[in-house]
This record gives structure tokens, sequence and C-alpha cells, in this order.
């Protein structure tokens, strides 16, 4: 028994640690214990009684079997997997620039190309990878040539070209492993559309830069969103200018989720939904802000809480072949895989996993979410599922994690 209440308290610690960190004293509030019961336990000296232990493993964000398993899972993170010509260019270890300047309508036609292949296209990494490079080096040395400029509209044209590429590097940074790109580039996004003096980039880009803060610092990500609306209150009121204020409150949401205030997140989101209906679906500065992303915001609140019941049914009413955007689908997809993992229902996971392998192959093996319950399902997989579980950890190269 001592031994089993060790093994159950260095778990609780594990995941405690793993999902959030938060300190024993917000735990053992939220699951009505003390600090030192909760210390105990963590410790091996007291054993939970059921009902403890499916209010702490709801409020660390995994399911009871993680508690009660023989080892912690392997928990595969983001393999820093941005191309190396990407990340020279950045840092500023450039090729010979060009001999001219491109053509402003030219570069704007090809970050939107580039961005059009970011959202739609099933192999956007490998893409974006040939692309982004010399793309990134055309647009820079275009800033640089008209910083000058007698021609002031055609500096701002670049400079609004350049918000938005950065905006796209900020989603490519962010989604193969690299946090310290993602906001560098978030800043320089924020810095072009300022000196462009464009307000509603402006607002694009601190909802790029609050969609980089959410994994790690949630409360500045609704700081950076929360002023932002605000500053979008002063400006003329149009259908784009009201879609980056829904798609900035949905970073608030999200915010509100990962700090486990359900209440908040759901206030939130019915208060965005209201607006969000009337506008209907769209792409405003490629937020893909819209009633479908509404909805796909709920499905996340009740799956991040725990709630897999009420997280399926939602998904049961939205349509995502509405949405614009592979990665949104691809989220979708995997959160319902994931409100299937809550429940144990093992063939769903599996299914579910297979068909994003079928429309995002490159996403599945770049998404750190998808690995883990890919890690997950194989741990406990049955018999009856094991073999295909196995090929599919064999083809995104599940053990060549360097953390496996």
């Amino acid at each position: 028994m001592a031994n089993q209440a060790a093994s159950i308290g260095a778990r609780i610690r594990y995941w405690r640690h793993r999902n959030g960190g938060r300190s024993q004293a917000a735990i053992a509030g939220l699951c009505g214990i003390t600090e030192d019961y909760l210390s105990q336990i963590e410790r091996g000296r007291k054993t939970p009684a059921l009902d403890v232990l499916l209010a702490l493993a709801r409020e660390i964000g995994v399911p009871i079997t993680a508690l009660l398993e023989e080892q912690a899972p392997a928990t595969p993170e983001e393999t820093p997997t941005v191309a190396p010509d990407v990340a020279a260019v950045l840092m500023g270890y450039r090729t010979p620039p060009p001999t001219a300047a491109a053509n402003p309508a030219s570069l704007r036609e090809r970050v939107e190309t580039a961005w059009r292949s970011w959202q739609t296209s099933p192999n956007r990494f490998t893409e974006a990878a040939a692309i982004l490079p010399g793309l990134l080096a055309d647009v820079e040395y275009a800033v640089s040539s008209h910083r000058e400029a007698a021609d002031a509209s055609a500096r701002r044209d670049i400079l609004r070209t350049a918000a938005d590429l950065y905006g796209l590097l900020r989603s490519y940074c962010r989604r193969t492993g690299r946090h310290d790109l993602s906001l560098l580039v978030a800043d320089r996004a924020l810095r072009a559309a300022e000196d462009a003096d464009d307000p509603l980039r402006i607002a694009a880009a601190q909802w790029n830069l609050g969609h980089v803060l959410l994994a790690a610092e949630p409360e500045g990500a609704e700081q950076v969103a929360t002023l932002a609306i605000e500053h979008l209150a002063t400006t003329p009121q149009t259908t784009e200018s009201r879609a980056l204020a829904g798609a900035l409150g949905l970073v608030t949401v999200t915010a509100a989720a990962r700090r486990r205030d359900w209440w908040t997140a759901r206030e939130r989101l019915e208060r965005i939904d209201q607006d969000g209906s009337r506008l209907g679906e769209g792409n405003a500065y490629w937020t893909v802000f819209g009633p479908t992303n509404i909805e796909l915001h709920g499905l996340s609140i009740e799956m991040l809480a725990g709630q897999a019941t009420d997280g399926l049914r939602r998904a049961d009413s939205i349509d995502i072949s509405r949405v614009p955007s592979l990665e949104r689908q691809f989220t979708f997809t995997l959160e319902v895989a994931c409100c299937y993992d809550l429940r144990q229902e093992d063939a769903a996971v599996l299914v579910h996993l297979l068909d994003l392998e079928q429309f995002a192959p490159e996403d599945l093996v770049h998404n750190a979410g998808a690995r883990r319950l890919v890690a997950r399902l194989r741990a406990r997989a049955r018999p009856t599922y094991r073999r295909q579980i196995e090929a599919l950890a064999e083809r995104i190269s599940l053990d060549h994690h360097p953390d496996q």
C-alpha cells in the first residue's frame, strides 16, 4: 500500500508540473482539500480517496488512468524542426541581397500565396520551408530599400506586406517548435504594422503576439488582446475591425481556459458568439474568425475542462468544412480524439488519428499534442488495435524523438 501511495503521489506531482506547473495551494483549493493534504499525497504519505483522485485528475488535466498507470507515459514535445534556411535569414545570416528590390505588388501576391498554402495545403510545412527563406529575404530587403524612399505610399505597402509575412512566420515557427523565433517575428510584425500606421494590422499583430504568449503566459496574452480590443474600439467600425476584435476576444477565451477558469471562458465565448454570428464566416488578416471558429473554441473549453461528453455533443453540431484553415480542421479532429481519449474509447481515438494522418499528415508529425496522444494510446493499446497504433507511431517517427 505504501508503494502504491508513493507511485500515485509521484504521478500527481509529475502531471501537476507537466500541465501548467501550478502550485499545490492552487490545485488543493480547486479540489476542496488542504495544501498540506496534497503535499502528503505527493510524498506518498497519504492515499487519496477516489473522489479526491478524480478531482485531482480533472484539475491537473489528465484522465484518472494517468494517475494510476505504473509509470508516467512518454510525452513527446515538439521537436525544433524549423527549416535551417528560415532560421538563418531570421537571425541575419543572409544570402547576398538581390540586386534590386522586388516590386511591392509582386511581393504582396507572393505573401498572399504563401498564406493560402499555409492555411490549406496538407504539405504546408514542406512548402513553407521551400518558400519562406527567399520570400523573407526579398521582403526584408524591400523594407530596407524603402526606408528613406520619397514615395510614402510604397513604403507603407511594403511594411504592410512585411507585417503579414511575419504573421505567417509566427505560426510557422510556433508549429515547428521554435518559440523563441515565434516571439521574435511576432514582435517584428507589430513593429512593421506600427511603422505602416495601420490600425487593423496592428490589431492582427497583437493577435499573433497573444497566440505566442498563450503557451507560457496566458495572463500576458489576455492583457495584450484586451488592450488591442480597446484600441480597435476607437477606430472606424468595419466588418474587418469587428472580426479582428472577435479574434482577439477568442484569445482571451483561450487564456481563461488555460487558467482553468471555465466559467469566465464560457461567459466570454457566449458574448463573442452574439457578435460573431452576425458577421458570418470570414478570414480577416488570416485570423479565420467566424461562427464556426467560435464553436470550435467551445469544444476546446470542454475538452480542456475534461468534459468529454459535453465536448463531443458540441462537436456533433460543428460543420468543419466551413473553416478555410487546415490547421483549425486539424485542431477540431484532434480535440474530438482527445475527448474520446478522456472516455478511454480507444477505437474512436485511433479512427480520428488515422483521419488526421489522411488529410494533414505533416501536422500530425509536428503537433506535440497529437504525438502525446499517439504515445498514450500505444501505452495502453489492446491487442486488437496494437498493430495499427504501432504502425502509426512508426510513420510519425515517435521513437526517434529525443525525449523517448
